[in-house]
């Protein structure tokens, strides 16, 4: 939990990500090592936090330009003349100033000098904590890929001497789309998570809230910024009622709505508005997606769900952001505005996706529609496919009872 901010923290200092996260890893071995002889500490992620420093400070002390460049500078400072206010940077009042290092890391992650992909895979990696197999999951590509992805990332940060900063002006528009997708896989992990023994991970959903929610205050005529905000916002306020009183996961349809969040649901709204007040022309993709969870929240029942209107803008979404997985959630929206015949034709196309081989929610909802056409012998096949497929412990469980109750 403490790891992201452990690495944003460090990677001031020393300005390289990669020993960034040597030094947060050393602290954790020492915290394993200490804690257990003198106790855990009143506040554990302020003791992480100092070790992780004391580590960096002394690695800079180490280092042999260092004692060189101190004396440089104090040289060059008895010399020169009096200081002159510095340019090309905000003024620490200026509301555009940001101090937070985990956005700061976020934005360092997605330099232009990276690759689309390897900035979204390194910056899951330090902000997200999430594991090279947790990755490739949620990227649907090879684990080694993601690896070599992130080594050389970071490499490539190194060498560059790229600033550990928030950009402004044109580099930062530049970067919005990078740090946007970044965010909504963050956020995607905690709220459905690829592996483990929990449904949720809510310390990333509240992460990567939080950051939707600081880049909506730092670019406020940006509709995607909104749009990605008013979505985690929708998505966020029905967390309590996804999981029964055993952590297993619940179906949409069966949710308590009394415990869906009534003020994140108004947040969101308020976002959305935004986004639509700033768009000079069609939504964009997040904007999209969060017209359509805009559409659960405001039923009061799973019955009362315009279900048409969904699906007419899943249609819209598919046209901006092609997608097989958008393809499938467009075929459940379909199944529930005309039927599961229909719905089911989309999702046995969508079978040859070389993307979907392995994605557990493609025979999940395969199931559900053959279930829903009384054709329970292939529906149980397909909710045993989802369940070998899936590595979350609760999913899994939860699409086993599915299997057993078609007979």
């Amino acid at each position: 939990m403490e790891s992201p901010r452990i690495i944003a923290g460090v990677a001031r200092i020393v300005r390289d990500v990669g020993i960034a996260e040597e030094l947060a890893q050393d602290a954790l071995v020492a915290a394993l090592e200490q804690w257990p002889r003198e106790g855990v500490p009143g506040n554990p992620g302020a003791w992480l936090m100092a070790t992780a420093r004391h580590r960096a400070v002394d690695l800079i002390r180490r280092r042999e330009t260092y004692a060189r460049k101190l004396a440089e500078i104090g040289r060059d400072l008895s010399q020169a003349a009096p200081p002159e206010e510095p340019t090309g940077l905000a003024d620490p009042a200026d509301p555009n100033g940001i101090d937070d290092d985990l956005l700061r890391l976020v934005f360092t992650a997605c330099h232009p000098v990276l690759s689309a992909e390897a900035r979204i895979a390194l910056t899951l990696r330090l902000l997200g904590g999430l594991t090279t197999a947790e990755i490739a999951r949620a990227f649907l590509v090879p684990e080694p890929t993601v690896a070599q992805r992130i080594v050389r990332a970071k490499r490539t940060l190194a060498t560059r001497n790229v600033a550990f900063e928030v950009p402004y002006g044109p580099d930062r528009e530049a970067r919005l789309g990078s740090v946007l997708d970044v965010i909504y896989l963050i956020y995607n992990e905690g709220y459905a998570a690829t592996a483990g023994d929990d449904l949720l991970r809510p310390g990333l959903c509240e992460d990567a809230l939080r950051l939707a929610r600081v880049l909506s205050g730092l670019m406020p005529k940006e509709p995607e910024v909104h749009g990605l905000t008013a979505l985690l916002e929708f998505q966020t306020s029905r967390v309590a009622a996804r999981t029964g009183p055993s952590g297993e996961p619940v179906l949409l349809k069966d949710q308590n709505r009394s415990r869906w969040n009534r003020m994140l649901i108004a947040r969101g709204i308020t976002a959305l508005g935004r986004a639509d007040t700033a768009s000079t022309g069609a939504l964009g993709p997040y904007a999209l997606q969060a017209a359509i969870a805009a559409c659960h929240a405001i039923a009061h029942s799973y019955e009362e769900t315009d279900w048409p209107r969904i699906a007419q803008l899943y249609g819209l979404l598919a046209a901006r952001a092609p997608s097989p997985v958008v393809d499938l959630n467009r075929a459940v929206a379909v199944s529930m505005a005309d039927g599961p015949a229909p719905a089911l034709e989309i999702v046995d196309r969508l079978a040859a996706e070389p993307a979907l081989r392995d994605y557990h929610l493609l025979p999940s909802v395969r199931g559900d529609l053959l279930l829903r056409l009384g054709r329970t012998r292939e529906a149980r096949a397909e909710f045993l496919r989802a369940a070998d497929l899936t590595r979350n412990e609760p999913e899994r469980a939860f699409l086993l009872r599915r299997a057993e109750e078609c007979g």
